[in-house]
């Protein structure tokens, strides 16, 4: 399941035990690529991260290597992927394919300029433009293309179709409709929302989906721009900018359940399940948590309304990017088994049992109904990223977001982020796109 939630240590032993994990992970990931077992076969290391998704992977290359017979691909799963490839860059042993979650380290990485370069590669024809621009605005050395999109998931408000039917309601395409809705279900003894803020994780879709609007037309970038000068005065800032999204993200959980504050992820998924709220403020990853409890109930997704019905957005992340090593010494034979992965008949098999969206323009998105509702917004390219991507990891967004939907009082967190990004800009020194 692609969820967000974050993996938490859990003291010195472990991460210790880890650490050795993590060294011997490396050794081997490094070694496997190293020989074959026949000098006219090529052996490509594969790099993989989504643990739910080796399965698929091993069937991927399976119907490779029979249509290759001169390639075998060893897939290398890997928990700590992050960790890892940075260990494997600095040791100058890159593995020849790589998968990653597109988020702020991947963008970091693909700006310093260690991927290959896909600009002139006929495999980025393939791709949804707008998914592309997703992994641009993470980062890329300076007129290069340092990843491709791969699968995509999809962060907006989850619904009960049954209830929203029998109800009368249509799905809310402004911000008064959204409150309508709820205003309307509450009415009728139904509960709008169910919240799971015992995990901090879970105010962030519902800020990533409000406050994509806020983040439009460069916003990050004349972010890093101001640097150490963000604040109240700038010509760009959280608390100038974000204020009217953290404001309306504390009004929708006004609509949550009582014991909300208490309440896990996991516990949430159930209770939608079980039709105990009409909504979630989740993304497509939820899905399957709520089909093993239901597997019966129909429910898709609707983006998070702003004043404008035409401009809503899509918030996604591009669950998967696809990249390698920038001189692997198997150039020829990953970009093979690159181009393979990204025909339609193969990435629609992964994105399907995944639940997910595959990146390639015109392959078929699966049957289940939150994938077909959101088709229309990757069709037409009105998507956008997460915000999070774009925050350092030193700021720890979720704690904050979480504080500021228990407090109401959205002014001052927003003034603490503005503080945080200058103490992360102040000891920042910028990457040169030379």
């Amino acid at each position: 399941m692609a969820d967000q939630r974050p993996r938490r240590p859990r003291g010195g032993h472990r991460r210790r035990r880890l650490a050795v994990l993590a060294s011997m992970t490396v050794a081997g990931i490094a070694l496997s690529g190293c020989t074959t077992a026949n000098d006219d076969v090529t052996t490509l290391n594969f790099f993989q991260f989504k643990g739910e998704a080796r399965e698929d992977f091993d069937r991927i290359i399976e119907e490779f290597e029979a249509e290759n017979p001169d390639i075998r691909v060893v897939q290398n799963q890997v928990a700590d992927a992050d960790t890892i490839i940075r260990t494997l860059l600095v040791k100058d042993k890159a593995p020849d394919v790589i998968t990653l979650n597109a988020n702020g380290n991947f963008g970091r990485l693909a700006q310093a300029g260690v991927f290959y370069d896909f600009s002139e590669e006929p495999v980025l024809d393939t791709i949804n433009p707008a998914v592309q621009k997703i992994l641009a605005d993470l980062g890329n050395k300076k007129g290069e293309i340092g990843g491709l999109g791969y699968i995509n998931n999809a962060n907006g408000i989850i619904y009960n179709i049954d209830i929203f039917e029998e109800q009368g309601l249509e799905v809310p395409e402004t911000w008064d409709e959204l409150i309508a809705v709820c205003e309307q279900l509450q009415d009728a003894g139904i509960q709008p929302f169910y919240a799971t803020l015992a995990d901090s994780w879970t105010a962030m879709p519902s800020f990533n989906g409000l406050g994509a609007y806020a983040a439009q037309d460069g916003f990050f970038d004349e972010m890093r721009a101001e640097g150490e000068n963000v604040g109240a005065d700038s010509p760009v800032s959280f608390e100038n900018d974000f204020a009217k999204a953290l404001e309306r993200e504390q009004q929708l959980f006004e609509y949550a359940q009582e014991g909300s504050r208490g309440s896990t992820y996991d516990q949430g998924n159930a209770a939608f399940a079980r039709g105990e709220a009409a909504m979630m403020m989740q993304g497509i990853w939820a899905i399957n948590g709520i089909k093993q409890v239901n597997p019966e109930i129909k429910a898709a997704i609707f983006p998070y309304p702003t004043d404008v019905a035409e401009d809503r957005l899509i918030v996604s992340g591009v669950d998967v990017v696809v990249t390698m090593g920038r001189n692997t010494p198997h150039r020829e034979e990953a970009l093979r088994f690159i181009e393979f992965m990204f025909r339609e008949d193969v990435i629609e098999g992964l994105a399907s049992s995944q639940n997910m969206i595959p990146s390639v323009e015109g392959a078929e998105l699966g049957d289940d109904l939150a994938l077909q509702s959101v088709r229309p917004f990757f069709d037409e390219g009105r998507i956008t990223g997460f915000i999070d991507h774009q925050v350092p990891p030193g700021i720890p967004l979720a704690e904050y977001v979480q504080e500021a939907v228990f407090t109401g009082d959205a002014q001052s967190t927003l003034a603490t982020l503005d503080n945080e990004w200058r103490k992360i800009a102040a000891r920042t020194i910028p990457v040169t796109e030379d």
